[in-house]
């Protein structure tokens, strides 16, 4: 979720929690408000599993504070033993970090000292830290829900093509070590996150049978343009690793080895484009129709090439295997792309553009 949205979202959970609890006559609206911020999650999915979760929460914390209120009182000894009780048994049913809160605030919230009968009490505490969980749960259900497809689609493309154009520096050894080695950082922390954003999408859940399949095969394409992406970056890595020892390779063959990755690089680039939609139609290359690499040729000559000399062979070696993975994934892509495309035109695909995306 990104950061504005999820302070938008935090922020209306509150006030609705507290207007709520004002319009209820609760005594202490504050606790919906400190429900509610504990409640927003970054998806619907989440924040359903958040309520059932703090709601056994709720449970655990008002019981077992009443049954210490009745029993020994509410001393602020009694209040921190209550405390460690519900956090072991929050451990014990391995509940998250804001749900043992969640418990906690019931805790305190019951044990606080008052003139009312104490069962009364705890169950106007209950309803309103409740109340806050069901306002957060509703913001996140109709206020800005958020768009992991378009999002993903997007992260998918900006690394990819960052990816790719590195690789283009890299094979003609025109990158600058020290900044190659950033821009990895950089890319594997965009890779975690694009991870998470895949993760997000495909736990949210459809209820129509229809868009269930729908939902299923874009999965399938997302999880292989993620694999794709992920064999370019170990190109990448291979290609950084081996810089200075692909710079001994004879002439003719770092000649042969950029041609056929410029291939490869160009057939990657144009699955993604013409899948994208953003190729005109009248000029749209058909997905069978892309430039197949010679990949396993150009190993079979790599391992060849230093047939008899051990070390050397072992060193490209993992070099032959990085680029024989990257051929298969994007093969399998291509495949999978063509058939997404001939028998799901139907289904509409969501992209963001560059203007609209923030992380």
């Amino acid at each position: 979720m990104k950061l504005g949205a999820r302070m938008l979202k935090t922020g209306l959970a509150i006030a609705i929690a507290l207007y709520a609890a004002s319009l209820l006559g609760f005594p202490s609206g504050v606790f919906a408000g400190i429900a509610a911020l504990f409640a927003i999650q970054p998806s619907i999915y989440q924040s359903f599993q958040t309520i059932i979760e703090q709601l056994q929460a709720n449970i655990i914390g008002v019981i077992l504070a009443t049954i210490m209120v009745y029993a020994f009182g509410n001393d602020p000894f009694v209040v921190g033993f209550t405390a460690l009780i519900v956090i072991g048994a929050c451990r014990y049913f391995k509940m998250g970090e804001s749900t043992v809160s969640i418990a906690l605030i019931a805790v305190i919230a019951v044990m606080e000292t008052t003139d009312m009968e104490v069962y009364q009490f705890a169950l106007m505490r209950f309803s309103s830290l409740m109340l806050g969980i069901f306002s957060a749960f509703l913001v996140n259900l109709f206020f800005l829900p958020p768009k992991y497809e378009t999002n993903l689609f997007f992260q998918v493309d900006r690394i990819t093509t960052d990816i790719l154009q590195w690789l283009r520096i890299t094979t003609r050894h025109l990158s600058d070590n020290p900044s190659l080695k950033g821009e990895i950082g950089r890319i594997q922390e965009d890779i975690r996150r694009m991870d998470h954003t895949y993760l997000l999408f495909s736990e949210e859940r459809t209820y129509l049978k229809k868009n269930r399949f729908s939902k299923a095969r874009k999965i399938i394409v997302f999880r292989q343009l993620i694999a794709t992406t992920r064999k370019s970056f170990d190109v990448l890595k291979a290609f950084h690793h081996l810089d200075e020892s692909i710079k001994s390779i004879p002439s003719n063959f770092q000649t042969a080895l950029v041609k056929e990755l410029d291939i490869v690089i160009h057939s990657h680039e144009r699955l993604l484009l013409s899948f994208m939609g953003r190729i005109k139609q009248k000029n749209r290359e058909s997905l069978q129709d892309i430039s197949e690499p010679d990949i396993p040729h150009l190993v079979e000559t790599l391992i060849e090439l230093y047939q008899d000399t051990e070390e050397d062979r072992l060193l490209f070696l993992p070099l032959a295997s990085q680029l024989m993975e990257y051929h298969y994934h994007l093969t399998h892509l291509q495949t999978l792309l063509h058939s997404y495309q001939k028998y799901h035109q139907d289904e509409q695909l969501e992209f963001l553009t560059k203007s609209s995306y923030s992380k």
